[in-house]
């Protein structure tokens, strides 16, 4: 077994240390003597210690219900002070000897190659600057975390880093522990969990706040180190326009079975985004301002500010005047509905002009170090994050829109939109879009519904092109339902082209995407309307609840070759839209392999992502971190782009349709075929109080039902929680077994050798195989199952046995991630504060269960805290 770094081993035991003497401090010496014993317990029962195991066990039972609440909370935080040095030893200062992180390095070593396999310097920075890569930040309800508390936790970070010098007098290295201690006793005395759901409103700010305190730095520093690292391959730099990423976001937008998400919400979130980024801006240019005290400057610049004795300051001014004026008017517009004035700043042109006109005239007079400095960091920020921050998709469910205008034309008298055939509907609907009056009266009173859609649709008409990103339709099924949003958007005034995008979830939805899609560009008049690429979003999240992951993601990327091939056809450009989530049950995993896997084509110098609820934090929330991130995006965009891989061989189609096949039929015959499944499902997890925790402002479940009514979230978050880890690896035991049985062994070892997607699909499952734990997952079935449901409990850890068991036989190695020691050892480490917490939560969803528990009852809020301290011992949750 690997050992981790010693400086990273250094830095977990003192923040533990510390975080040992609040509790202290607090509870005494005796309550800290159980916290230890309870993790010495963990420890050699994770070594195999009956002993250790049974100490353990003792020990927490014999907690009194007043105790359960701070132990749950003591092995939280010390899971998430391990989650902060573990990330600060990624961007932690290198030894002369250590070599660069690969993330710092990717791209160097992606240029050489490039250009040793033949492409021309000039071409290969013009596809770098052109490169188009959208990150669409979405408030999913995956972030635990407290946003009071994750301010704390970057603040703790910040002095792990003020700490990593070698050359610290004792009096700085004692100034650093202290206020160490005092943060993490800030972070102890804070509640973790919020007493109320985050409104929509909440969730934006939350987003804005990554920007303001992480991406805002971290964006001109990743381009900086681009430009460099272009510059020393090519000779060449990065135009200054150059955003090869930008930023979208869904809080605020995304309405698709959120009741709280109204147009009202989407108006303010569009005004809260311009109001940030112009205060944003103003404390660039204030710096600037104060900066640029220069005299000399080019006739151009002249011209505008006339005979100023501080040219750049003068031009400055007007810039931060008119900055001041948008803030304004941003503020006002909030609680009114005022027009912007004259000075307000529409364009993004009106921003960057005199930015580019002070870079310029400082570089022709012969100061283009100053400019090259804060001043072009502005401007690299004006060019990614604009006048509005982030573009604002808006999301909507399919079947609103049908129901819509089933009510509209029910109430023309022209029958009833939703009981019409796809014919019928898209003869209606291009009928209406090629017609130059309105749809409907100006007497007409939609009901509460409609009028929401309707609203809606008027808030997108009414916003600057450049605040809003697409229209997403999700369980997007027909060509009518893309038609169907432009006849409403239409009719709300929209008189500019806007993206209209099918999010294709289903199984069935997306072997069916590519008639669809072929179906509506080949429709009269539509291809005069897209004006830009067809854009497509593949659903990973649901397509996987729905099928399995083996069938969901060889469904995934046979629908990405079609719609590759279907828009060459037709000569139309093609962005696909990706909605990953974080774990693998929902499409996740490191993103550069995933980029890398995926079908030839599919990725031509545009990516569009989601990115989603704590990977943000965990991707995003540090400016270093950040920059390593974007690094690896850029990085793997370009390579795809350029250097994409092999299309597969008919032998490797032929092996994934009968895997997918078998995978398919394997899940749905547990989780939707077994009759107890569901009963054994919401006893053995967490499921029910996972819908009561205050995480996002969604709720859990789209309608009532059973599984199915459940979104994609909540039901991999369960199973994560119980370390089953059930719908990241269900099928794929009886698929790769069966192949392997059947003497197809050295094909599937050939997939992985040579194909991406294959390889990065096995990497995935090993890794989240790693991460499940058969004797915790019993833990619960014993604590919270009724006895007649345990034997179904029994076989699904013998199904998550096969699993592994095919999995080390395909990769040949004689344990999981034996081929990264670093995180196993890693994995281990977090096991012994993660297991007294998995005790622990048993016993509270018993207590709770039996006697029903008020939300604010100490049980109640010490469960909780056990499902935010797994969360963050696993590092992903939904």
């Amino acid at each position: 077994m690997a050992e981790i770094d010693a400086r990273l081993r250094e830095e977990v035991h003192l923040l533990g240390e510390l975080l040992g003497q609040t509790i202290r401090t607090q509870l005494g010496d005796d309550f800290l003597d159980k916290i230890e014993r309870i993790r010495k317990g963990a420890k050699a029962g994770r070594r195999g210690s009956a002993a250790g195991a049974e100490q353990l066990t003792s020990t927490l039972g014999d907690l009194g219900d007043d105790e359960l609440l701070p132990v749950a909370r003591a092995f939280n935080q010390f899971l998430n002070l391990a989650n902060i040095a573990e990330q600060q030893h990624r961007v932690r200062r290198r030894r002369p000897d250590e070599p660069e992180p690969f993330e710092l390095r990717v791209l160097d070593e992606l240029l050489e190659r490039l250009l040793a396999a033949g492409q021309k310097p000039d071409e290969l920075a013009r596809q770098l600057g052109r490169l188009d890569i959208e990150l669409v930040l979405t408030a999913h309800p995956t972030e635990v975390a407290r946003r009071t508390l994750i301010q704390k936790y970057d603040a703790i970070a910040a002095q792990l880093t003020a700490l990593d010098h070698s050359d610290l007098l004792p009096a700085e290295r004692e100034r650093i522990a202290l206020r160490l201690q005092r943060l993490i006793a800030e972070a102890w005395h804070t509640e973790e969990i919020r007493r109320s759901r985050p409104s929509p409103v909440d969730e934006a700010k939350w987003g804005f706040a990554v920007i303001e305190h992480s991406l805002w730095q971290a964006v001109p520093q990743f381009l900086r180190r681009a430009d460099c690292s272009l510059q020393a391959a090519t000779g060449l730099r990065l135009p200054l326009e150059a955003a090869p990423i930008r930023f979208a976001s869904w809080m605020g937008g995304d309405r698709d079975g959120n009741p709280n998400v109204t147009a009202r919400v989407t108006r303010e979130v569009l005004l809260l985004a311009r109001w940030m980024a112009a205060d944003l801006y103003l404390r660039d240019v204030d710096q600037l301002a104060a900066e640029l005290s220069m005299q000399q400057a080019s006739a151009e610049l002249r011209a505008q500010v006339g005979d100023s004795a501080e040219p750049y300051r003068a031009l400055l001014k007007q810039l931060r005047e008119r900055l001041r004026e948008t803030r304004s008017w941003a503020q006002q517009a909030l609680t009114a509905e005022i027009a912007p004035g004259a000075a307000v700043l529409q364009d993004n042109h009106d921003l960057l002009a005199p930015l580019q006109l002070c870079y310029q005239s400082l570089h022709a007079c012969g100061m283009g170090v100053i400019a090259d400095g804060p001043l072009l960091d502005c401007l690299r920020r004006a060019a990614t994050f604009g006048l509005f921050l982030v573009r604002l998709d808006v999301r909507q469910d399919s079947t609103r829109h049908a129901a819509a205008l089933s009510e509209i034309t029910d109430y023309l008298g022209l029958g009833r939109y939703a009981e019409w055939d796809e014919e019928q509907r898209l003869a209606f609907l291009q009928r209406e879009l090629d017609s130059r009056r309105p749809l409907l009266p100006s007497d007409y009173r939609p009901s509460a519904d409609t009028a929401e859609v309707l609203a809606t649709c008027r808030e997108v008409a009414a916003a600057p092109a450049a605040a809003l990103g697409s229209y997403v339709i999700s369980m997007a099924g027909a060509a009518s339902d893309v038609l169907a949003v432009q006849l409403l958007l239409k009719e709300a005034g929209l008189r500019r082209p806007m993206r209209v995008v099918p999010l294709f979830e289903t199984l069935a939805d997306l072997d069916n995407a590519g008639p669809v899609i072929d179906r509506l560009l080949g429709l009269p008049g539509y291809r005069v309307r897209l004006h830009g690429p067809q854009e497509v979003m593949i659903g990973y999240s649901d397509s996987a609840k729905d099928a399995g992951t083996t069938a969901a993601a060889w469904a995934q990327y046979r629908a990405q070759e079609e719609l590759v091939r279907l828009c060459g056809e037709h000569q139309v450009e093609l962005l696909l839209f990706h909605g990953r989530g974080g774990t693998v049950g929902r499409g996740g995993g490191p993103a550069h392999a995933a980029i890398l896997s995926q079908p030839p084509g599919s990725v031509a110098g545009r990516f569009r992502t989601t990115e989603q609820g704590e990977m943000i934090r965990f991707k995003f929330g540090l400016p270093d971190i950040a920059e390593q991130n974007l690094n690896l995006y850029l990085a793997a965009v370009l390579e795809a782009t350029l250097l994409p891989p092999p299309a597969p061989e008919p032998s490797w189609r032929a092996m994934m349709d009968r895997l997918a096949d078998v995978g398919v039929k394997a899940y749905r015959g547990v989780v939707r075929e077994h009759p107890q499944f569901v009963a054994y499902f919401r006893q053995a997890t967490p499921e029910q109080e996972l819908g009561r925790l205050p995480l996002g402002s969604r709720p859990a479940k789209r309608r009532e039902g059973g599984v199915e009514s459940l979104r994609a979230i909540p039901w991999i978050f369960a199973w994560t929680q119980t370390r089953l880890m059930l719908p990241a690896w269900l099928g794929w035991e009886q698929a790769l077994g069966q192949a392997l049985a059947g003497g197809e062994g050295e094909l599937l070892k050939n997939m992985r050798e040579q194909w991406p997607f294959f390889r990065t699909r096995i990497d995935m499952l090993e890794m989240v195989l790693a991460k499940a734990d058969a004797s915790i997952a019993a833990l619960y079935d014993q604590r919270l199952v009724e006895p007649a449901l345990q034997p179904l409990g029994a076989q699904l850890r013998d199904l998550l046995s096969q699993a592994c068991a095919a999995v080390l036989e395909l990769t040949g190695q004689s344990r999981l991630l034996a081929h990264s020691p670093e995180t196993l050892e890693s994995i281990s480490v977090r096991n012994t504060y993660l297991d007294p917490l998995h005790l622990l939560q048993a016993e509270l969803l018993a207590r709770c269960r039996l006697r029903q528990q008020a939300p604010e009852s100490p049980l109640e809020q010490a469960l909780l805290v056990s499902v935010a301290g797994i969360a963050a011992g696993l590092r992903n949750t939904g």
